[in-house]
């Protein structure tokens, strides 16, 4: 099992590229959780992580069942994410899975 899988969560990413593209890149990447698409950027612009040059920011929000955001790592590294990620969920006091 994943070290996030040991937690009750769904994750997901999400990018302002075309479906076709995180198609292929997540199918390129071997990624196990979807990749969604904000092509209008609406999402990101939303949630604060649009830059100005028109990219999303690589930013992970972890948000409780209730919808309400626990936690935000803004400093996000590929190489630590799943980690960090799991850091997050025990400090946001996510339950683990029985």
């Amino acid at each position: 099992m994943s070290t996030l899988g040991k937690y009750q969560v769904k994750v997901f990413g999400i990018s302002v590229d075309p479906v076709e593209v995180n198609e292929r890149f997540a199918k390129e990447k071997g990624y196990n959780f979807p990749l969604l698409s904000d092509p209008d950027k609406k999402v990101a612009a939303a949630y604060g992580v649009l830059s100005p040059a028109g990219f999303a920011q690589r930013w992970t929000f972890v948000i409780g069942a209730d919808g309400r955001i626990k936690a935000i790592e803004q400093k996000v590294s590929p190489q630590t994410a799943g980690k960090d990620l799991a850091r997050a969920l025990d400090t946001a006091e996510i339950p683990k899975k029985p």
